[in-house]
């Protein structure tokens, strides 16, 4: 894997109004890694990519995308999958895929044929010639990001591509965006979804108020949590608690604490010897979600659920 970078900015700034919808973002995303730009909606994700696209233009900072000061300059070797979805219905999805490499200078014979072999890999090689208005939300939407890969771009930008997709064809998305990083191919997407992060991400940005709060990998931002330890005693009364840690809380017949600093072996030691036992135990490491509730703040994570 290169350590050259497919995409980097330094202190990009955009403003709508007086408001500053992006403020003062930097990131670098290494070729041939799968990017994460993670953060509750509105948090200036969807403008940070275009203005790394060159799709609109930042009020201060700086961008290079693919060895480009100007990113448009390389629009043929990037394939975008906007927030905003749209293909024309009337077109059967072979066509819609050809047509959107073309747009990119692939030729149209070329286009079809890797069309075709998309849709079977996609397992929609059924759907190759129904128009695009029979097809459901979920599967228009997978067809749309084929077409933004049949040309076969060096970088794959996709702006909450899970959005309103059902389980089934968030797998099949999973897949694809696995498949193109095998060709060689840099992923850089936007989601405030965890799961699909935890899962994909190689290294990960979380955005909220404009700024970045955190860069790094996923074990990274779990490390900024400590470990949870779940114990149950033999006798499932309030008689342990004495010898819990501090912040050690009911759950069903156990007990949640944190981790002690000196590990869990001490703290057992003496619950057995103080007769309470063992009847179960668990230590678990703590979630993508758990270190973005932390480091983004649940104010934020309330204001995105309303």
């Amino acid at each position: 894997m290169s350590s050259a970078l497919a995409v980097s900015a330094a202190n990009l700034v955009k403003r709508f109004g007086d408001r500053r919808a992006v403020d003062g973002v930097s990131i670098a995303v290494p070729q041939g890694l799968i990017y994460g730009v993670l953060g509750p909606n509105g948090a200036g994700k969807t403008t940070t990519l275009r203005m790394l696209l060159g799709i609109i233009e930042p009020d201060e900072g700086d961008r290079m995308l693919l060895g480009h000061d100007r990113p448009r300059e390389a629009s043929d070797r990037v394939g975008y999958l906007p927030e905003e979805r749209g293909l024309y219905p009337n077109m059967k999805c072979r066509e819609a895929i050809a047509f959107m490499g073309a747009l990119r200078g692939l030729p149209w014979k070329t286009g079809r044929k890797r069309a075709g072999e998309l849709l079977d890999a996609a397992g929609l090689g059924h759907a190759a010639d129904d128009k695009i208005r029979k097809l459901s939300k979920g599967m228009a939407q997978l067809v749309q990001l084929l077409g933004s890969v049949v040309h076969e771009p060096e970088l794959l930008v996709l702006d909450e591509p899970f959005s309103g997709l059902d389980p089934v064809n968030q797998e099949r998305l999973e897949l694809l965006i696995r498949a193109q990083q095998q060709r060689g191919a840099t992923i850089l997407f936007s989601t405030h979804v965890m799961a699909h992060a935890e899962r994909l991400c190689d290294r990960l940005s979380i955005i909220a108020g404009g700024k970045v709060q955190f860069e790094g990998t996923v074990n990274d931002a779990r490390a900024t949590l400590p470990f949870k330890v779940y114990y149950t005693p033999h006798h499932h009364g309030e008689a342990a608690r004495a010898l819990l840690p501090a912040d050690a809380e009911r759950d069903g017949e156990g007990w949640r604490f944190t981790m002690p600093n000196d590990g869990v072996e001490a703290l057992l030691v003496r619950l057995i010897g103080a007769g309470h036992g063992i009847s179960g135990l668990s230590i678990e490491r703590p979630s993508l979600h758990d270190a973005f509730v932390r480091i983004v703040g649940r104010d934020a994570i309330r204001e995105d659920a309303a």
